[in-house]
């Protein structure tokens, strides 16, 4: 898989699919890596240009000194497809990966055609509890909280029928190097989109979890409000509605991007 180095960070990223096609960036979770979209790639390339990237800090691209900022997160992104010549492309982020596209679309909304809003909020809050988890795991290292944090990824019943897939989740976040998730905590943990985000005015689905505790329904519900004209799409899921309804979410995605 190849890389870029964009301004300060090597940033580690794939594509998929047949470069004439849209181009689709996706945008990981907080811990996770590029691979968390696996589930939806083979039913995206059909349609799409896919770029996936490690956020930095997470999985293969470099981890620069922090605190980051949802600001330098967003260049990334528009560093990575200038680096790809990509003039315009659909945004779809989960999570932090939605904080990034709702900065990218109040700022560089040029360059974004439509705008997938997963599992995600203007305001992840309290700010302390994002304080008290970066310094846990710079103490710490991501495995100690890992199998807690991905206890809330997917909802109990789901995660009990499927052991394989949350230990896979758990690998994947405790593989994120500490320095780098506890840069991006702090990211999360400054962002306050809430008094922007009506400024959107791109074409938005917002998808959300019935079950998700990090970021619930009424989250997703106040970008519904705050976004003209955006659609809602809620799904039997907690914060990874991508991993425990991959069929659903991506029918979801592909059936908003190509509805011209």
């Amino acid at each position: 898989m190849p890389y870029a180095t964009l301004n300060d960070v090597k940033l580690h990223y794939t594509v998929d699919g047949d470069p004439s096609a849209p181009a689709l960036l996706l945008s990981n979770s907080l811990g996770t890596s590029l691979q968390m979209w696996e589930p939806q790639l083979a039913q995206l390339t059909q349609h799409f240009y896919v770029i996936r990237y490690d956020t930095r800090g997470h999985g293969q691209s470099q981890v620069t000194p922090g605190p980051y900022s949802i600001e330098r997160l967003g260049a990334d992104v528009i560093a990575l497809i200038d680096h790809l010549h990509i003039g315009r492309t659909h945004l779809c982020g989960l999570s932090m990966g939605g904080i990034t596209a709702m900065w990218l679309a109040l700022h560089h909304a040029p360059r974004i055609h439509r705008l997938v809003l997963c599992n995600t909020a203007a305001y992840i809050g309290p700010p302390e509890n994002w304080t008290t988890r970066a310094a846990a795991v710079q103490r710490d290292g991501v495995a100690a909280i890992a199998a807690a944090v991905v206890s809330r990824w997917l909802t109990p019943s789901y995660a009990q029928a499927h052991p394989v897939q949350v230990a896979q989740l758990i690998a994947m976040l405790s593989a994120t190097p500490a320095e780098g998730y506890a840069a991006n905590c702090l990211a999360v943990r400054d962002n306050d989109l809430r008094a922007q985000v009506a400024a959107i005015k791109l074409p938005t689905l917002i998808i959300a979890g019935s079950g998700d505790v990090p970021t619930p329904p009424a989250d997703a519900q106040f970008l519904l409000r705050q976004i003209a004209g955006a659609q809602y799409v809620e799904l039997d899921a907690a914060h990874l509605s991508n991993q425990q309804q991959a069929d659903a979410f991506g029918d979801a995605v592909v059936n908003f991007l190509l509805n011209e």
